[in-house]
């Protein structure tokens, strides 16, 4: 349709519109701060205008190996400088930005390379013998460039040059452009892949943008926080957060391992303000010996998402000096696409009814159209009600623009308007979204659903929990009835009839687990419980005992 007579030659023009692009952020970090401390790790301190000088030498080193628009560029490394730039560095190039899992097994890496048709693989030294195993399975390989950190655990070097090599091929001006169209692919993640491949997600720079903005936006950050990554980067690229501190100015404290001591060492040493990560992160925190965060003189602003977090965790951060703020979302929504703002009147509950309120997976965040509760069959918002259960979906920006090389599975994400995610929740009264479970962790036994983490939230209550998953075991009577594994804290004890003793007191009888285990449960390094792994274990007698 044609503009309106009264609209005509006010058109787009290079004076009056740029594709969206969050490299920019990095830009005019470098151009506004560029003394300012941007990076830390283990004895390296980068400004911006460094990290900005480093980032362009990464596009310049690539592009002489003719890296450019559409190209995947793969890295697999934990939280080190090297992952940070490339943030940048591959997109200045519109090349896609391929993060990948450092727990993931090398089968599975070898096919994210291949299908994603990596051309570059910049790999940390600690994880070459899955690297090394992955490449043997590829006929085509990629071009490998070793991160030799010196805080990296063992490992060898297996690529053409070390990354500080290939870095000092480029040119610290090299010249880089937007993307011709902000709907371009600045990203691509897979997702677990529990059932069958895992799917690559591909996200486009315009997302990327608003996301970053979105962080700062729905948790008042300031300029300049201090930013511990406790979140993996190659998590739905930090929930974008690396273009959120580049917008921000502010400074990068990268943690190779999540572990409690190491946390509020950095928190220490680096007054830290800022942290993400998902409930196992906090549980590692507030776990960890009391005296690792005396004297700490300032509140932590943080942020959980991965899991519904337990009452329990929410608590305890709030006790250690931790103000957690609920987010949710997927890989395919950047992260976190949903919010649980605080109310002023929830301060004045009780802690756990303060806790279950801040718990909840809450509203859309401010950059994304629409989040809501929908009857996947009919596709009408379910009552708010807090009982009626639907499906949680997403509409708007901060979506992706689907599967690579997956038509199928991009439609059926995308059926009637929203991306459907899966996860089964209810519509409070006041417009805040619950989730109940996801689709495939609902036990329906004797015919009754019951709901895995309305039993992990009462596992989580007793004060010798620090993690419970529940998950379907088979019954010959009732199908199928809740099996819990747990692992508790460090030093306490209870055994199974007491643990299920309490559950009554907080349970409907049928609910209470059948079994408990007691034993670690198997995470991933983004802190989510491996439950398919619970699955196998619960079908299996012998495996649990």
């Amino acid at each position: 349709m044609a503009n309106p007579a009264y609209l005509t030659g006010l058109d787009r023009n290079q004076a009056n519109y740029t594709p969206l692009n969050p490299v920019t952020f990095l830009e005019r970090a470098a151009a506004v701060h560029p003394g300012r401390l941007a990076v830390v790790h283990g004895a390296v301190r980068h400004s911006w205008q460094q990290t900005y000088d480093r980032c362009r030498r990464l596009a310049s080193a690539l592009a002489q190996r003719g890296i450019g628009r559409g190209d995947t560029v793969a890295v697999m490394a934990p939280n080190v400088p090297a992952i940070y730039e490339a943030h940048f560095g591959v997109p200045m190039l519109g090349a896609v930005l391929n993060t990948l899992n450092t727990r993931l097994d090398a089968e599975t890496i070898a096919f994210m390379l291949r299908h994603g048709g990596a051309r570059v693989l910049i790999a940390d030294r600690e994880f070459s013998p899955v690297v090394a195993r992955a490449l043997a399975l590829l006929d085509d390989k990629p071009l490998v460039i070793d991160i030799d950190d010196p805080e990296a655990a063992g490992g060898e070097l297996l690529g053409a040059m070390t990354y500080e090599a290939f870095l000092a091929t480029g040119d610290p001006a090299h010249a880089w452009a937007n993307p011709p169209d902000e709907w371009d692919a600045i990203a691509l993640n897979y997702t677990s892949g529990t059932t069958g491949d895992p799917k690559g997600v591909v996200t486009h720079y315009r997302g990327a943008y608003l996301n970053a903005l979105s962080n700062i936006v729905g948790w008042d950050m300031p300029h300049h926080a201090v930013y511990l990554w406790t979140l993996p980067m190659f998590h739905c690229n930090g929930w974008c957060f690396p273009w959120t501190l580049a917008e921000r100015a502010g400074t990068n404290v990268c943690l190779r391992r999540v572990e409690g001591g190491a946390i509020w060492r950095a928190i220490r040493d680096h007054g830290v303000t800022h942290m993400c990560g998902a409930p196992i992160v906090y549980a590692t925190a507030i776990n960890a010996p009391v005296g690792l965060r005396a004297g700490l003189g300032h509140r932590i602003a943080g942020q959980v998402a991965g899991a519904a977090p337990p009452a329990a965790i929410i608590a305890g951060a709030e006790e250690a000096g931790i103000d957690l703020t609920h987010v949710y979302g997927l890989t395919e929504t950047y992260g976190p696409a949903g919010v649980c703002p605080k109310q002023p009147e929830w301060e004045a509950l009780p802690p756990d009814a303060r806790a279950e309120r801040n718990g909840r997976q809450g509203v859309r965040v401010a950059m994304q159209e629409a989040m809501t509760v929908l009857d996947p069959e009919t596709m009408q918002p379910v009552p708010a009600d807090g009982t009626t259960m639907g499906e949680v979906m997403f509409r708007g920006n901060i979506t992706m623009k689907g599967y690579l090389k997956n038509p199928a599975a991009t439609a059926a994400a995308f059926a009637g308007g929203w991306f459907h995610t899966g996860d089964l929740a209810v519509m409070q009264p006041d417009g805040y979204a619950k989730i109940r479970d996801r689709s495939k962790d609902i036990i329906i036994s004797g015919g009754e659903n019951i709901s895995s983490l309305e039993v992990e939230e009462a596992l989580y209550r007793h004060p010798a929990v620090m993690t419970a998953a529940v998950v379907a075991q088979p019954d010959a009577k009732w199908g199928e009835s809740p099996c819990a594994f747990v692992e508790l804290k460090p030093g306490a004890t209870v055994d199974e009839g007491a643990l299920r003793d309490f559950c009554r007191q907080h349970l409907a009888g049928f609910k209470v687990p059948k079994r408990i285990v007691f034993r670690e449960v198997p995470k991933t390094s983004t802190g989510k419980i491996q439950k398919f792994v619970l699955r196998a274990l619960a079908r299996s007698t012998d495996a649990i005992g």
